[in-house]
């Protein structure tokens, strides 16, 4: 079993919890989890990236990390999500990574991958289109009605309330294992976890009147989309344009599964890292 060293890095007043895992010197992969997830989202994945020879960094996400859940929605713009993983490799005194990330943690991927493609060797997105994808889907197909919940998570108070002691059930109905699910809602029942992961989906899309500047639609960075074509959460008409908007090799694997890849698909899932992650070093020994 590669070894696992737990740390943390701060930024500002936040403090942020770390797994690390496999050999120091191998090329570092990033793993970014979403709702309602933490670093043990990818608990199956990570031993097989390390027995890859990867370096495998983890973190519980800003709202998730005990230390880093601050309490206003407008702490939880994407340039402030983003900002967290640029600070994690800084952190961790990496230049360049293959950044990994499924659910809110696949959305981050995308920013992170229009704004800052020379931090990354490549990307590797699970489950969620490309934001442009998505936005077009919702007037082209049944993605709105897909994506109604997101509405309601906009109330104050309420969604925590009927959340809080209905989760597991939910995520049990929705495909996930049932060790996973009530793991998850153990942890999001710590002080102010549930209303911090609920945050993201308050305070993702708000303006950042400090950038003048938005991202690029088109992703300059390598990049594998891998989509169960059983998600419930997210349809096959963004899959399918997501594509559109990734100007570098693309790499699209539809799989037999729901939206829980990392955790019922754990070795499908790395056997497409580790290939993402060859082919980011071979194209880079190419071009010297």
């Amino acid at each position: 079993m590669p070894q696992t060293r737990l740390h943390d890095f701060r930024r500002g007043s936040l403090r942020f919890d770390v797994s690390d895992t496999g050999p120091l010197d191998g090329p570092v992969v990033v793993l970014l989890h979403g709702f309602p997830g933490s670093r043990r989202t990818w608990d199956a994945v990570t031993p097989l990236l390390a027995a890859g020879g990867a370096r495998v960094v983890a973190f519980d996400q800003r709202g998730y990390s005990p230390g880093a859940r601050p309490r206003r929605r407008r702490d939880y713009r994407a340039v402030d999500v983003v900002g967290d993983v640029t600070a994690l490799l800084d952190a961790l005194e990496v230049e360049r990574v293959h950044l990994v990330g499924h659910d809110w943690g696949g959305f981050v991927a995308w920013r992170m991958a229009a704004a800052s493609p020379h931090r990354l060797s490549g990307v590797t997105v699970l489950s969620t289109p490309h934001p442009r994808a998505m936005l077009r889907s919702l007037v082209s197909s049944a993605q709105a009605l897909r994506s109604l919940y997101i509405g309601f998570f906009q109330l104050p108070w309420l969604p925590e309330a009927l959340l809080r002691p209905r989760l597991a059930r939910l995520l049990v109905a929705s495909g996930l294992p049932i060790d996973l699910a009530q793991e998850y809602q153990r942890f999001l029942s710590g002080p102010q976890a549930l209303r911090g992961a609920l945050n993201w989906y308050r305070g993702m899309w708000l303006p950042d009147r400090r950038r003048r500047r938005t991202a690029p639609d088109a992703i300059s960075v390598d990049t594998t989309y891998i989509w169960g074509n059983g998600d419930q959460a997210l349809g096959r008409r963004a899959a399918e344009l997501t594509g559109r908007y990734v100007g570098a090799e693309y790499r699209f694997v539809e799989l037999d599964e729901n939206h829980w890849l990392p955790e019922r698909a754990a070795p499908r899932v790395a056997q497409e890292v580790l290939s993402a992650m060859l082919q980011d070093h071979s194209g880079t020994d190419a071009s010297r």
